[in-house]
């Protein structure tokens, strides 16, 4: 069962915010969750159903920390297609 707690942020940078202006949304989430699970989450709390989810897994990188290796979490991206004319609330840059 996903939870809004899965969901880390939602990911602003110039390409994301380039797609926001098309009704895209870039969600950061943990790697359990799954398209269904954040489809539920976002007709729950935020009272819209997504016309499209895609979503990627991406590893996390392996970086050095005073000459020992260690590696940042791994997590899930959605790009989560909003239908027209649809505006989530407290979404601001």
């Amino acid at each position: 069962m996903a939870d809004i707690t899965d969901i880390k942020s939602i990911i602003y940078t110039e390409k994301t915010i380039e797609l926001q202006e098309h009704g895209v949304i870039v969600v950061q989430t943990s790697p359990r969750m799954t398209k269904n699970g954040l489809k539920e989450v976002f007709k729950e709390y935020f009272g819209v159903t997504p016309k499209k989810v895609n979503s990627l897994r991406q590893n996390g990188k392996v970086k050095r920390f005073r000459g020992k290796l260690g590696s940042r979490p791994d997590f899930k991206k959605f790009y989560v297609t909003l239908p027209e004319g649809a505006v989530i609330a407290n979404l601001s840059a």
